[in-house]
């Protein structure tokens, strides 16, 4: 079975900057096939980072510029770099498939940002 461990996230400062992990154990078929969400209470969780079907990442227009998805095979861990954080920003963040069918959800990570 998929396990998916989230970690690295903390405290920043606004404007600073945070590096998340999502290791990955169990068999999968493509590591660009997982995404990064965040979600903050009373709203839905929200995929902020994933790959293109070409591999290419791809970052909703929030974070787009700031934020960048990264995968690394040799680990078998994704990784969500997080520059020029915001308030807004703050959140519990997953990792997951970006489509179909999920995997049970890790326990997520939380950061937050302080102005």
């Amino acid at each position: 079975q998929v396990q998916l461990v989230e970690s690295g996230g903390g405290l920043a400062q606004a404007g600073g900057s945070l590096r998340l992990s999502c290791e990955v154990s169990g068999t999968i078929s493509r590591l660009d096939g997982i995404g990064w969400y965040r979600q903050v209470p009373r709203r839905s969780r929200e995929l902020v980072a994933r790959f293109s079907i070409l591999g290419d990442p791809i970052c909703v227009d929030d974070v787009r510029g700031r934020f960048a998805i990264f995968k690394d095979n040799t680990k078998n861990s994704v990784d969500l770099q997080m520059d020029n954080l915001k308030p807004e920003d703050t959140a519990v963040y997953f990792c997951n498939r970006d489509t179909g069918r999920l995997y049970p959800w890790g326990r997520g990570t939380q950061v937050t940002v302080s102005s």
